[in-house]
């Protein structure tokens, strides 16, 4: 909390982009911005390049930041659209067809090999709320102002993306058992 209102006094409405300490803002949310622009691109270098679009768009439009409390909610969001906007350039290519072998590997977050087929299921916009949810531990509310939704609306998408990750996984468990029983 004490980093959110450090960073938050960075962004105050006097605040010139220049007077913004940007390696402090990269220092301490770096790492997870560039996670979550992985869990939704599911490219590395792509991921690289939305986390340092994020971090230059939070930086000269930070004194459109509302210091509102907690800024991670809006530099997510930031991170968000601009990882949607990466997505409409590529023209929504299916993942699982044109994903290169092991580029879905993210740093210090082991996923089994099962999961991340699961999570390639999923759209983008489900696997970035189940990331928000699980890996982050972000609550409903810091997503609701991420995602523009209500936080009934986010609760019944994370149920649905949920049971679609469960599917895929028992799925892929019936395909996997069916291969063992043909010896």
């Amino acid at each position: 909390m004490y980093r959110d209102g450090l960073i938050a006094g960075l962004f105050s409405k006097a605040a010139e982009p220049q007077s913004v300490n940007l390696s402090e803002i990269i220092e301490i949310y770096g790492m997870a911005i560039l996670k979550y622009c992985h869990s939704i691109l599911c490219d590395y270098h792509e991921a690289q390049d939305a986390a340092q679009i994020t971090f230059v768009k939070a930086y000269t439009k930070g004194y459109l930041y509302k210091a509102k409390g907690n800024i991670s909610p809006w530099l997510y969001k930031i991170a968000y659209n601009t990882c949607l906007d990466i997505l409409r350039k590529r023209k929504f290519v299916i993942l699982s067809e044109t994903l290169p072998e092991g580029s879905y590997e993210m740093p210090d977050i082991t996923l089994s090999e099962e999961l991340k087929a699961a999570f390639l299921t999923i759209s983008p916009t489900d696997r970035a709320l189940v990331y928000s949810r699980v890996i982050n531990e972000m609550d409903y509310k810091e997503l609701s102002i991420i995602y523009g939704a209500s936080v009934s609306a986010l609760q019944k998408r994370y149920a649905r993306a949920k049971k679609k990750l469960a599917d895929a996984i028992l799925e892929s468990r019936m395909a996997g058992s069916d291969g063992n029983d043909e010896r």
